[in-house]
Protein backbone atom coordinates (compact mmCIF):
# COMPACT_ATOMS: atom_id res chain seq x y z
CA UNK A 1 0.00 0.00 0.00
CA UNK A 2 1.07 3.70 -0.95
CA UNK A 3 1.65 5.66 2.18
CA UNK A 4 0.60 8.76 1.67
CA UNK A 5 1.19 12.15 3.48
CA UNK A 6 -1.24 13.75 5.65
CA UNK A 7 -1.58 17.45 5.23
CA UNK A 8 -1.73 19.63 8.81
CA UNK A 9 -3.55 22.30 7.22
CA UNK A 10 -6.19 20.52 5.52
CA UNK A 11 -6.46 18.33 8.73
CA UNK A 12 -7.21 21.31 11.08
CA UNK A 13 -9.64 22.55 8.63
CA UNK A 14 -11.61 18.98 8.21
CA UNK A 15 -11.79 18.59 12.11
CA UNK A 16 -12.54 22.93 12.50
CA UNK A 17 -15.68 21.84 10.26
CA UNK A 18 -16.54 19.06 12.36
CA UNK A 19 -16.73 20.67 15.28
CA UNK A 20 -18.87 23.51 13.90
CA UNK A 21 -20.58 20.40 12.64
CA UNK A 22 -21.08 19.31 16.38
CA UNK A 23 -22.30 22.20 16.86
CA UNK A 24 -24.82 22.67 14.53
CA UNK A 25 -26.51 19.00 15.43
CA UNK A 26 -26.67 19.94 18.84
CA UNK A 27 -27.67 23.48 18.58
CA UNK A 28 -30.64 21.62 15.71
CA UNK A 29 -32.49 20.36 19.14
CA UNK A 30 -31.96 23.48 21.21
CA UNK A 31 -33.99 24.87 18.80
CA UNK A 32 -36.78 22.52 18.99
CA UNK A 33 -37.01 22.20 22.57
CA UNK A 34 -37.05 26.49 22.44
CA UNK A 35 -39.86 26.76 19.86
CA UNK A 36 -42.01 24.08 21.97
CA UNK A 37 -41.51 25.51 25.11
CA UNK A 38 -42.14 29.45 23.62
CA UNK A 39 -38.63 30.54 24.79
CA UNK A 40 -38.37 32.37 21.68
CA UNK A 41 -41.84 33.94 21.10
CA UNK A 42 -41.80 34.90 25.07
CA UNK A 43 -38.20 36.59 24.79
CA UNK A 44 -39.92 38.75 21.47
CA UNK A 45 -42.65 39.41 23.77
CA UNK A 46 -40.40 40.52 26.43
CA UNK A 47 -38.22 42.63 24.82
CA UNK A 48 -35.49 41.66 26.75
CA UNK A 49 -35.00 39.53 30.05
CA UNK A 50 -32.81 37.63 32.13
CA UNK A 51 -32.92 34.15 32.49
CA UNK A 52 -34.80 33.87 35.26
CA UNK A 53 -37.96 36.21 34.29
CA UNK A 54 -37.64 33.73 30.96
CA UNK A 55 -38.17 31.07 32.78
CA UNK A 56 -40.84 32.29 35.13
CA UNK A 57 -42.72 33.85 31.88
CA UNK A 58 -42.76 29.97 30.27
CA UNK A 59 -42.91 28.01 33.61
CA UNK A 60 -39.39 26.34 32.97
CA UNK A 61 -36.52 26.01 35.35
CA UNK A 62 -34.16 28.65 35.14
CA UNK A 63 -30.76 26.69 35.18
CA UNK A 64 -31.88 25.19 31.95
CA UNK A 65 -33.41 28.36 30.14
CA UNK A 66 -29.67 30.03 31.19
CA UNK A 67 -27.60 27.35 30.13
CA UNK A 68 -30.06 26.85 26.58
CA UNK A 69 -29.86 31.09 25.95
CA UNK A 70 -25.70 30.51 26.56
CA UNK A 71 -25.55 28.16 23.77
CA UNK A 72 -28.09 30.05 21.27
CA UNK A 73 -25.79 33.39 21.87
CA UNK A 74 -22.76 31.37 21.51
CA UNK A 75 -24.68 30.01 17.71
CA UNK A 76 -25.67 33.23 16.64
CA UNK A 77 -29.66 32.45 17.67
CA UNK A 78 -30.09 34.90 20.61
CA UNK A 79 -27.77 38.45 21.32
CA UNK A 80 -26.39 38.71 24.76
CA UNK A 81 -27.14 42.05 25.75
CA UNK A 82 -24.70 42.17 28.67
CA UNK A 83 -25.29 42.16 32.48
CA UNK A 84 -27.78 39.22 32.37
CA UNK A 85 -30.05 39.92 30.25
CA UNK A 86 -30.87 38.71 26.64
CA UNK A 87 -32.93 39.44 23.89
CA UNK A 88 -33.64 38.62 20.03
CA UNK A 89 -32.81 41.17 17.47
CA UNK A 90 -35.34 41.59 14.42
CA UNK A 91 -33.60 39.21 12.29
CA UNK A 92 -33.94 36.71 14.81
CA UNK A 93 -37.46 37.59 16.02
CA UNK A 94 -38.29 37.00 11.97
CA UNK A 95 -36.53 33.68 11.61
CA UNK A 96 -37.51 32.20 15.20
CA UNK A 97 -40.95 33.55 16.06
CA UNK A 98 -42.43 35.12 12.84
CA UNK A 99 -44.12 31.40 11.03
CA UNK A 100 -46.01 33.23 8.20
CA UNK A 101 -41.55 34.37 6.77
CA UNK A 102 -39.62 32.45 4.12
CA UNK A 103 -37.46 32.71 6.68
CA UNK A 104 -38.47 30.81 9.40
CA UNK A 105 -36.89 28.15 10.52
CA UNK A 106 -37.88 26.48 13.09
CA UNK A 107 -40.26 24.04 10.93
CA UNK A 108 -36.63 23.24 9.32
CA UNK A 109 -34.62 22.13 12.31
CA UNK A 110 -37.99 19.98 13.66
CA UNK A 111 -37.58 18.26 10.50
CA UNK A 112 -33.71 17.44 10.86
CA UNK A 113 -34.37 16.46 14.35
CA UNK A 114 -36.90 14.14 13.26
CA UNK A 115 -35.03 12.58 10.44
CA UNK A 116 -31.91 11.93 12.59
CA UNK A 117 -33.97 9.76 15.18
CA UNK A 118 -33.89 7.38 12.52
CA UNK A 119 -30.96 6.74 12.39
CA UNK A 120 -30.99 3.21 13.71
CA UNK A 121 -33.60 2.43 11.46
CA UNK A 122 -32.02 3.72 8.62
CA UNK A 123 -28.68 1.76 9.13
CA UNK A 124 -30.20 -1.15 9.25
CA UNK A 125 -32.14 -0.09 6.14
CA UNK A 126 -28.89 0.01 4.67
CA UNK A 127 -27.70 -3.66 5.86
CA UNK A 128 -30.53 -5.29 4.14
CA UNK A 129 -32.83 -3.09 1.55
CA UNK A 130 -36.27 -2.15 1.70
CA UNK A 131 -35.95 1.36 2.68
CA UNK A 132 -37.96 3.24 5.57
CA UNK A 133 -41.61 4.54 4.99
CA UNK A 134 -42.28 8.08 5.91
CA UNK A 135 -44.83 7.20 8.05
CA UNK A 136 -42.29 5.23 10.29
CA UNK A 137 -40.64 7.94 11.16
CA UNK A 138 -40.95 10.61 14.18
CA UNK A 139 -44.24 12.43 14.01
CA UNK A 140 -42.20 15.39 13.93
CA UNK A 141 -41.28 15.07 10.48
CA UNK A 142 -44.46 15.48 8.95
CA UNK A 143 -45.29 18.60 11.41
CA UNK A 144 -41.83 20.24 10.37
CA UNK A 145 -42.23 19.24 6.89
CA UNK A 146 -45.50 21.64 6.82
CA UNK A 147 -44.01 24.54 8.75
CA UNK A 148 -40.83 24.09 6.73
CA UNK A 149 -42.93 24.13 3.63
CA UNK A 150 -45.74 26.25 3.93
CA UNK A 151 -44.15 29.83 4.37
CA UNK A 152 -42.45 29.31 0.82
CA UNK A 153 -45.23 28.10 -0.57
CA UNK A 154 -47.13 31.09 0.70
CA UNK A 155 -44.25 33.57 -0.79
CA UNK A 156 -44.74 31.50 -4.30
CA UNK A 157 -47.36 29.68 -5.41
CA UNK A 158 -50.34 31.96 -6.20
CA UNK A 159 -47.63 34.47 -7.26
CA UNK A 160 -45.04 33.31 -9.09
CA UNK A 161 -45.18 29.65 -10.07
CA UNK A 162 -49.24 29.49 -10.97
CA UNK A 163 -48.60 32.17 -13.18
CA UNK A 164 -45.67 30.84 -14.65
CA UNK A 165 -47.95 28.16 -15.97
CA UNK A 166 -49.61 29.02 -19.32
CA UNK A 167 -53.45 29.13 -19.02
CA UNK A 168 -53.68 27.91 -15.49
CA UNK A 169 -54.21 31.14 -13.70
CA UNK A 170 -57.09 32.37 -15.86
CA UNK A 171 -58.66 28.47 -15.96
CA UNK A 172 -58.25 28.46 -12.14
CA UNK A 173 -60.21 31.57 -12.14
CA UNK A 174 -62.96 30.72 -13.91
CA UNK A 175 -63.99 27.40 -12.39
CA UNK A 176 -61.02 24.58 -12.43
CA UNK A 177 -60.65 20.99 -10.93
CA UNK A 178 -57.48 20.34 -9.12
CA UNK A 179 -55.78 17.25 -7.32
CA UNK A 180 -52.68 17.80 -5.65
CA UNK A 181 -51.07 14.93 -4.95
CA UNK A 182 -48.93 13.62 -1.72
CA UNK A 183 -50.31 17.02 -0.14
CA UNK A 184 -48.85 15.87 3.43
CA UNK A 185 -51.51 18.26 5.75
CA UNK A 186 -52.92 20.54 2.93
CA UNK A 187 -50.81 23.52 2.76
CA UNK A 188 -50.41 23.95 -0.65
CA UNK A 189 -54.13 22.97 -1.15
CA UNK A 190 -55.33 25.06 1.26
CA UNK A 191 -53.58 28.60 -0.13
CA UNK A 192 -54.58 27.45 -3.68
CA UNK A 193 -58.28 26.95 -2.54
CA UNK A 194 -58.40 30.00 -0.79
CA UNK A 195 -57.19 32.06 -3.54
CA UNK A 196 -59.31 30.49 -6.34
CA UNK A 197 -63.18 29.95 -4.84
CA UNK A 198 -64.47 29.44 -8.04
CA UNK A 199 -62.12 26.23 -8.23
CA UNK A 200 -62.39 22.50 -6.48
CA UNK A 201 -59.42 21.02 -4.62
CA UNK A 202 -58.70 17.86 -3.55
CA UNK A 203 -55.87 16.73 -1.99
CA UNK A 204 -54.37 12.95 -1.74
CA UNK A 205 -51.97 11.60 0.26
CA UNK A 206 -51.11 7.91 1.15
CA UNK A 207 -50.76 8.72 5.46
CA UNK A 208 -53.85 9.14 7.47
CA UNK A 209 -53.16 11.08 10.01
CA UNK A 210 -51.83 14.12 7.70
CA UNK A 211 -54.91 13.67 5.85
CA UNK A 212 -56.92 14.60 8.96
CA UNK A 213 -54.84 17.12 10.15
CA UNK A 214 -55.04 18.30 6.39
CA UNK A 215 -58.94 18.73 6.81
CA UNK A 216 -58.59 20.01 10.15
CA UNK A 217 -56.70 22.84 8.66
CA UNK A 218 -58.88 23.57 5.93
CA UNK A 219 -62.17 23.89 8.23
CA UNK A 220 -59.94 26.65 10.33
CA UNK A 221 -59.02 28.13 7.37
CA UNK A 222 -62.56 27.67 6.08
CA UNK A 223 -62.18 26.72 2.57
CA UNK A 224 -64.31 23.67 3.21
CA UNK A 225 -66.47 24.57 0.64
CA UNK A 226 -63.81 24.21 -2.46
CA UNK A 227 -61.52 21.77 -0.70
CA UNK A 228 -61.39 18.18 0.22
CA UNK A 229 -58.87 15.58 1.58
CA UNK A 230 -59.27 11.98 1.27
CA UNK A 231 -56.53 8.85 1.53
CA UNK A 232 -55.10 7.72 -1.43
CA UNK A 233 -52.18 6.52 -3.32
CA UNK A 234 -50.28 8.43 -6.26
CA UNK A 235 -50.91 5.49 -8.25
CA UNK A 236 -54.39 5.19 -8.08
CA UNK A 237 -56.29 8.64 -6.71
CA UNK A 238 -59.92 9.03 -8.13
CA UNK A 239 -61.59 11.33 -10.49
CA UNK A 240 -60.81 12.10 -13.55
CA UNK A 241 -61.10 15.98 -16.13
CA UNK A 242 -58.33 17.27 -13.68
CA UNK A 243 -56.95 20.94 -14.87
CA UNK A 244 -54.42 20.47 -12.70
CA UNK A 245 -52.62 18.43 -10.95
CA UNK A 246 -49.86 19.02 -8.56
CA UNK A 247 -46.97 17.27 -6.81
CA UNK A 248 -45.27 19.48 -4.40
CA UNK A 249 -41.43 18.11 -3.22
CA UNK A 250 -42.77 14.44 -3.12
CA UNK A 251 -42.37 13.10 -6.34
CA UNK A 252 -38.70 12.02 -5.26
CA UNK A 253 -40.39 10.30 -2.44
CA UNK A 254 -42.52 7.91 -4.31
CA UNK A 255 -41.27 4.25 -5.58
CA UNK A 256 -42.90 4.34 -8.77
CA UNK A 257 -42.83 8.13 -10.43
CA UNK A 258 -43.54 7.12 -13.29
CA UNK A 259 -46.64 4.85 -12.66
CA UNK A 260 -47.77 8.30 -10.72
CA UNK A 261 -47.40 10.53 -13.22
CA UNK A 262 -49.33 7.60 -15.80
CA UNK A 263 -51.95 7.75 -13.39
CA UNK A 264 -52.08 11.52 -13.64
CA UNK A 265 -51.61 11.51 -17.28
CA UNK A 266 -55.16 9.48 -17.17
CA UNK A 267 -56.89 11.50 -15.11
CA UNK A 268 -56.28 14.87 -16.42
CA UNK A 269 -58.36 16.73 -18.88
CA UNK A 270 -57.68 16.93 -22.68
CA UNK A 271 -55.99 20.16 -22.04
CA UNK A 272 -54.93 19.79 -18.16
CA UNK A 273 -51.56 20.19 -16.75
CA UNK A 274 -49.00 18.92 -14.46
CA UNK A 275 -47.03 21.38 -12.28
CA UNK A 276 -44.18 19.26 -10.68
CA UNK A 277 -42.54 20.88 -7.68
CA UNK A 278 -39.04 19.64 -7.03
CA UNK A 279 -35.92 20.39 -4.74
CA UNK A 280 -33.31 22.80 -6.67
CA UNK A 281 -30.56 20.36 -8.08
CA UNK A 282 -28.46 20.48 -11.10
CA UNK A 283 -28.13 17.43 -13.12
CA UNK A 284 -24.90 16.73 -11.82
CA UNK A 285 -22.88 15.65 -8.67
CA UNK A 286 -20.43 18.27 -8.87
CA UNK A 287 -23.31 20.96 -9.74
CA UNK A 288 -24.85 20.00 -6.44
CA UNK A 289 -21.51 20.10 -3.96
CA UNK A 290 -22.56 23.13 -2.56
CA UNK A 291 -24.55 24.07 0.77
CA UNK A 292 -28.25 23.41 -0.85
CA UNK A 293 -26.82 20.51 -2.14
CA UNK A 294 -25.91 19.23 1.45
CA UNK A 295 -28.68 19.67 2.97
CA UNK A 296 -30.79 18.01 -0.01
CA UNK A 297 -28.55 14.93 -0.45
CA UNK A 298 -28.45 14.74 3.76
CA UNK A 299 -32.00 14.81 3.49
CA UNK A 300 -32.76 12.27 0.58
CA UNK A 301 -30.21 9.80 2.79
CA UNK A 302 -32.39 9.76 5.25
CA UNK A 303 -35.93 10.24 4.50
CA UNK A 304 -36.45 10.40 0.74
CA UNK A 305 -34.63 7.84 -0.57
CA UNK A 306 -35.76 5.35 1.94
CA UNK A 307 -39.20 6.30 1.38
CA UNK A 308 -38.87 5.28 -2.24
CA UNK A 309 -37.36 1.90 -1.96
CA UNK A 310 -40.05 0.61 0.94
CA UNK A 311 -42.68 0.88 -1.60
CA UNK A 312 -43.46 -0.60 -5.01
CA UNK A 313 -40.86 -0.32 -7.83
CA UNK A 314 -38.32 1.76 -5.52
CA UNK A 315 -36.94 3.75 -8.67
CA UNK A 316 -35.21 6.09 -5.45
CA UNK A 317 -34.89 8.94 -7.39
CA UNK A 318 -33.71 11.13 -4.53
CA UNK A 319 -34.34 14.88 -3.81
CA UNK A 320 -31.41 15.80 -5.98
CA UNK A 321 -32.69 14.03 -9.71
CA UNK A 322 -32.25 17.36 -11.80
CA UNK A 323 -34.19 18.55 -14.53
CA UNK A 324 -33.25 16.06 -17.05
CA UNK A 325 -33.46 13.26 -14.99
CA UNK A 326 -36.94 14.25 -14.08
CA UNK A 327 -38.00 15.07 -17.85
CA UNK A 328 -37.03 11.18 -18.72
CA UNK A 329 -39.59 10.39 -15.69
CA UNK A 330 -41.77 12.45 -17.30
CA UNK A 331 -41.49 11.39 -20.69
CA UNK A 332 -41.65 7.25 -19.78
CA UNK A 333 -44.67 8.34 -18.39
CA UNK A 334 -46.15 9.69 -21.74
CA UNK A 335 -45.57 13.65 -21.66
CA UNK A 336 -44.05 15.02 -24.81
CA UNK A 337 -43.70 18.71 -23.09
CA UNK A 338 -41.92 19.49 -20.16
CA UNK A 339 -40.85 22.61 -19.30
CA UNK A 340 -38.38 24.51 -16.40
CA UNK A 341 -41.49 27.49 -15.51
CA UNK A 342 -40.06 28.78 -12.70
CA UNK A 343 -37.11 28.23 -9.66
CA UNK A 344 -35.79 29.70 -6.82
CA UNK A 345 -33.29 28.71 -4.59
CA UNK A 346 -34.88 25.73 -3.34
CA UNK A 347 -37.31 24.73 -5.69
CA UNK A 348 -37.31 23.81 -9.56
CA UNK A 349 -41.18 23.92 -11.20
CA UNK A 350 -41.84 22.01 -14.41
CA UNK A 351 -44.83 22.04 -16.08
CA UNK A 352 -45.68 18.87 -17.96
CA UNK A 353 -48.30 18.65 -20.81
CA UNK A 354 -49.37 15.53 -22.89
Amino acid sequence: MTQRTIDPEALGRLVEQAVGDFGSVLNAALVVIGDRLGLYRRLSELGSATSAELAAATGTVERNVREWLSAQAATGFVTYDGDGRWSLSPEQEEAFTNDDSPAFLCGGFQVVTAAGKADEKITDAFRRGGGLGWHEHHHDLFEGTERFFRPGYAASLITDWLPSLSGVVEKLGAGGRVADVGCGHGASTILMANAFPNSTFSGFDYHGPSIEAAGAAAAKTGVTSNASFAVASAAAFPGDGYDLICYFDCLHDMGDPVGALRHALSTMAADGVVMLVEPAAGDTVEENLNPVGRLFYAASTLICTPASQSQHVGLALGAQAGFERLSQVAAEAGFTRVRRAAATPFNLVLELRR
